[in-house]
């Protein structure tokens, strides 16, 4: 199941904003983000990941029911890198502490 913009809206709720300000909150939140990657600004949300615009050159494709060859135009998609934090925590590592080693030196 999918995590909704409703469902966003109702755990801002949870933090003790009311319904009308999480709504604004979430959608104005949105639209930073939605306008920054029509700029051609990337986005990174420091432990969460980075939304980059990349330009798609003209290619040549074809179209699957008919078999004929066409010309795509080039154009700007949207990539998400995530972050390595993410990364670990969505395949269940733990965070290594650095220094925390019991090992003796030789």
């Amino acid at each position: 199941m999918a995590l909704t913009k409703s469902d966003i809206v109702d755990m801002v709720c949870e933090l003790g904003f009311t319904k009308k300000e999480s709504v604004r909150v979430v959608e104005e939140l949105i639209e930073i983000i939605k306008q920054n990657l029509q700029d051609g600004d990337d986005v990174l949300i420091s432990g969460f990941g980075k939304f980059c615009v990349k330009e798609k050159t003209p290619r040549r494709g074809r179209n699957p029911a008919t078999g004929s060859d066409l010309m795509l135009r080039s154009r700007r998609v949207v990539t998400f890198k995530c972050s390595g934090k993410l990364r670990d925590k969505i395949n269940g590592k733990l965070p290594v502490k650095s220094g925390s080693s019991n090992e003796t030196k030789n």
